[in-house]
């Protein structure tokens, strides 16, 4: 009987995705979560909090993979670090994250808390593989449809952004946890380079809005970072296969 794999952070949106895709793939799933939730089709559901470090050894007990989706605005640096001592105390063979492209980058204190995880993993001494990738369609849109809101739009200059499809991460997660530890592999963005203005363009469209744009520009370090494209890789990343466009002809029809 082969050990279950474990993911944290297995009830949100990556994790509902990941989980199906692991099960399909013949193994069995054990999720670790602060709720409670009922096991179920070959999915056993444990409870922990990885920022407190409660149940956590418990949950890694008696598995060789771990893949670690959970993450949060902040403190994903002090969960990691509770994780990585348990898995090592377990001798787990594999250890998968998710991380953000420019987290080494980019002057902002989330992304901080996303490198010091990536680096406490990379010295933890266990096996790993670390995988970047962009911001998720649905976390564009959600911010399309909060800055559609307003009567005028704000278009922060020279913001970038390539977003890229949750179900091509959940995709690409699942092939590097089967495969061996690979330490850290080619970011995974969409497949086109957009600026703020185009997706609140194709988000409106999408709508049949209309909104007028204002151009506003973004202060300080985090700002020039952005505007130097701190945020994107644009040679020698893996593309998803869904376009921006593809989202949302998805999520949204047009409003009549």
């Amino acid at each position: 009987m082969t050990s279950p794999i474990l993911v944290t952070g297995g009830t949100g949106t990556l994790g509902r995705l990941v989980v199906p895709l692991l099960r399909d793939a013949g193994h069995d799933v054990r999720v670790l979560s602060r709720g409670h939730h009922q096991p179920g089709n070959g999915v056993e559901h444990v409870t922990g909090d990885l920022l407190t470090g409660a149940g956590v050894e418990s949950a890694v007990a008696g598995t060789e993979t771990v893949l670690h989706l959970a993450g949060g605005p902040k403190g994903d640096d002090e969960a990691t670090r509770n994780l990585v001592r348990a898995a090592s105390r377990a001798e787990v063979r594999h250890l998968v994250y998710i991380s953000v492209i420019g987290a080494d980058r980019l002057p902002l204190s989330w992304l901080r808390s996303k490198l010091a995880a990536e680096r406490a993993i990379a010295d933890s001494g266990l096996p790993w593989t670390t995988l970047r990738a962009a911001q998720f369609h649905g976390l564009v849109l959600t911010m399309v449809q909060k800055m559609a809101k307003l009567p005028v739009i704000p278009v922060p200059g020279g913001l970038r952004l390539q977003p890229v499809d949750a179900r091509d991460v959940a995709a690409r997660l699942v092939e590097l946890t089967l495969d061996k530890p690979a330490g850290l592999v080619p970011d995974l963005a969409g497949p086109r380079v957009y600026g703020m203005a185009e997706l609140a363009r194709g988000y409106l469209r999408a709508r049949g809005k209309r909104r007028p744009m204002m151009p506003v520009r973004m202060p300080g370090k985090a700002g020039r970072a952005y505007r130097a494209g701190e945020n994107l890789t644009l040679d020698g990343a893996d593309l998803g296969a869904r376009t921006w466009e593809d989202f949302l002809a998805e999520q949204l029809r047009p409003a009549h």
